[in-house]
């Protein structure tokens, strides 16, 4: 127990430098490399969001009016056709 006592000075330990510190221009393309990656993530989770819901407030629009996109293509063929004879017509007299 008392060997422990006679060993000698303890040797300094080298301790590790301190990091650098960054530049202003390290600094701001770290924080645009992190917005980017915020943003990525973001855009991955809303993108897919918002189609699902404009399918779902166009399916719920057409269910409202009690109609079905096929139904509404129809009718507006029929609007051109009656358009397209109504100008028909007018051209022969004018």
């Amino acid at each position: 127990m008392t060997d422990n006592l006679h060993e000698g000075p303890l040797t300094p330990v080298s301790q590790p430098a301190p990091p650098k510190k960054l530049t202003r221009r390290e600094e701001r393309r770290r924080r645009r490399q992190r917005r980017r990656r915020g943003e990525e993530v973001l855009a991955w989770m809303l993108v897919p969001l918002i189609c699902f819901g404009l399918y779902w407030g166009i399916n719920a629009g057409f269910n409202f009016f009690g109609t079905s996109p096929g139904q509404v293509w129809d009718q507006l063929m029929q609007v051109k056709a009656m358009m397209e004879k109504r100008s028909g017509t007018q051209g022969a007299r004018g």
